[in-house]
């Protein structure tokens, strides 16, 4: 059994870096957490942690194998990345889901060694998908180093991204601004210089109500200026707000900083009442707010969010609402090696107080509950994880990414999974440069009831990618469900996605080919031309296009006459990419019966753009009158002709 306390980067599992110059029985101490190591060293106490010895190894790394069988060191899902170390959360609520932009804390650092950004996202708060790193101190020609503490929003149909770095001619630290189509990227330099600079770092952007864009960013002190509407330059100077103890809290013992406020802003508005969610007093840091009635002030200091708690001498807050909750994201040293320069990212849900101020909130291993369930019956990443142990994520040459490093024994968990009646199989898009392995599928625990397992072959490459199917037996109702990997010695194989295949009930999909992998079958066009893609696909190795439409209507389309059940609730899930353009997509379902056809809209219209795949998404009633003649389920645009191409569709 391997023990989630060294879950993480392969790296924290004791895979020897080779530019770390700790000795091995360094680096296997330095990933254990504090309360088992006080009873590794009353044991160990002879021996000397700066000389190699074999016995010396041996023995702390048998300890370390006797605490692992330790009942109750189980680990919850707190903090929710576990692949790296990462810190400075910034949430962004986007098409429902929750896009989550972070810095990345290199491995070993005893310093903040950062030198790019990364992107996640979730439905559910509690399965987060790995976008891979879209931003990097690179992307800034003028930039020297230290990707640190970033915001990204939304406005224009574009996503701007505002970071932190050190400008190579002045030695400064100065605010650059990325953008992308995108949330997740590629984000590209939006002006080619620094859009502010005074020394000072950790932006935070926010568009107030009647369109007004503020940039706020500090340490030691808090500035701000008004964005123009294209949200890379702005309107008159910087604007130094005024740090009084009234408005950020009395700091003692420091005369050039007599208030509590430290770094890292985070303002937002809600229910009428501007917040301003800081880092306080450095150090250890704590979280404060203060609220005011304007955007720029007057501030009140208002108490603590979050008290000094971790291993981390820092903390960077992130405040957002999220499907009827409210959600405070943070970063602390919890994981395997942490600490203050290698920092993971945690969230808790909590609740406003009736006057609208923030409860404390303290830190838990248990994080947030998850919203609804995982749909098992539509393609999923395999870089979706609530909790793994042991692999590590790399960009896939499919597109995205994917799990790999994978050895014996190591495993990811995806959590409230809904296989409702109907799982019959299971399909994995796998690679192996060796002889493969094993994927075995258990529930509610990495050695809990075993439903199906999937022989992975070697396939000739890393990046040689190959579809297994497998049956399963026994998955029914929702569970947690984890990946355990197995198979001979060292790293034996890459996952890029899964998904559960069943019937036409509770949770199956009713579209037929909805991966797209059989080319057009099941699929016509209402308009326009219908073709098989394999230039650009969400995942796979194939995607449906359309063009020559000539009307708003005309899109992919699907009959689905014969598989509806009058009155009851379908969600639907499909990926969108236009081909030009910036249309507006949507899904939607034309019921005919009794002679009369009524359009019923299943999810939002969204804005889709070519830099990148959007996912629809929406849940609807599906009722008639009389007879029913015929169901089309379709994929058009709320308005032009742009071409378009879906991907991973799913209506159940």
């Amino acid at each position: 059994m391997v023990s989630p306390f060294f879950s993480g980067s392969g790296r924290n599992r004791f895979r020897q870096d080779p530019r770390d110059r700790r000795t091995p029985l360094q680096t296997a101490v330095a990933h254990v957490p504090a309360p088992i190591l006080k009873v590794i060293m009353k044991v160990a106490s002879p021996l000397r942690l700066d000389v190699i010895s074999r016995r010396g190894v041996l023995l702390v790394m048998a300890l370390l194998c006797a605490v692992t069988m330790i009942p109750g060191t189980a680990r919850a899902d707190n903090p929710i990345i576990q692949t790296i170390y990462t810190a400075d959360p910034a949430p962004l609520v986007y098409n429902g889901r929750v896009y989550l932009y972070t810095g990345h804390d290199e491995d070993g650092s005893t310093y903040f060694t950062m030198k790019d950004w990364r992107v996640w996202s979730s439905a559910d708060m509690v399965n987060w998908t790995d976008h891979g790193s879209p931003l990097s101190v690179a992307t800034f020609s003028w930039a020297k180093s230290d990707a640190w503490a970033g915001q990204a929003i939304y406005r224009n149909g574009k996503f701007y991204w505002y970071v932190p770095t050190t400008n190579r001619s002045t030695g400064r630290m100065a605010i650059g601004v990325a953008v992308s189509t995108s949330p997740t990227g590629p984000f590209t330099d939006a002006i080619g210089h620094p859009l502010v600079e005074n020394g000072e770092i950790d932006p935070t952007v926010f568009i107030d109500d009647n369109g007004q864009a503020y940039l706020y960013w500090g340490n030691p002190h808090l500035s701000y200026v008004k964005l123009n509407t294209d949200m890379i330059s702005y309107s008159g100077s910087v604007t130094q707000i005024p740090l009084t103890t009234a408005g950020f809290g009395t700091r003692t013992g420091d005369a050039n900083r007599p208030t509590l406020f430290e770094e890292g802003p985070w303002v937002y508005k809600r229910g009428g009442l501007y917040y301003n969610v800081f880092a306080a007093k450095c150090c250890s840091e704590f979280i404060g707010y203060s609220t005011a009635t304007g955007p720029t002030g007057p501030w009140t200091y208002r108490g603590t969010v979050m008290p000094t708690q971790g291993s981390s001498f820092t903390n960077h807050p992130g405040v957002i609402d999220f499907n009827g909750g409210s959600y405070f994201f943070y970063h602390n040293g919890a994981l395997p090696g942490g600490g203050g320069y290698t920092r993971s990212v945690a969230v808790e849900k909590f609740n406003y107080n009736a006057d609208g101020t923030i409860p404390t909130i303290n830190m838990t291993t248990t994080g947030a509950p998850q919203v609804g369930t995982l749909n098992p019956y539509v393609r999923q990443e395999a870089e979706t994880v609530a909790w793994e142990s042991g692999v590590e994520t790399e960009p896939s040459s499919e597109g995205g990414m994917n799990v790999g490093w994978i050895e014996n024994g190591d495993y990811v968990k995806v959590k409230g999974v809904a296989f409702g009646s109907d799982a019959t199989s299971f399909n994995a898009r796998v690679a192996s440069a060796t002889s493969g392995g094993r994927i075995e599928l258990h529930l509610d625990g990495v050695n809990g009831a075993l439903v199906g397992t999937c022989t992975v072959p070697g396939t000739g490459g890393w990046q040689t990618w190959t579809t297994v199917t497998c049956p399963v037996n026994g998955a029914t109702g929702t569970h947690d469900l984890y990946f355990k990997y197995t198979g001979g010695s060292g790293t034996l194989f890459n996952v890029n996605w899964w998904q559960f295949n069943g019937g036409t009930g509770t949770g199956g999909n009713l579209l037929t080919n909805g991966d797209m992998e059989s080319g057009t079958t099941g699929w016509g066009a209402s308009g326009g031309t219908l073709s098989s893609d394999t230039s650009a696909v969400h995942g796979g190795a194939r995607a449906l296009s359309i063009t020559g439409r000539t009307a708003s209507w005309n899109g992919t389309t699907q009959d689905v006459t014969a598989k509806l059940t009058n009155g009851k609730s379908y969600t639907t899930s499909v990926w969108v990419r236009s081909q030009s353009g910036t249309p507006s997509a949507k899904a939607t379902l034309a019921v005919t019966a009794n002679g009369t056809t009524n359009y019923l809209q299943l999810t939002p219209a969204t804005t889709v753009n070519s830099g990148g795949w959007t996912q629809l998404t929406g849940t609807a009633t599906v009722s008639w009158s009389g007879t029913l003649t015929g169901a089309t389920f379709y994929v058009e645009t709320a308005a032009g002709t742009d071409g378009f191409s879906i991907d991973d569709a799913s209506f159940q």
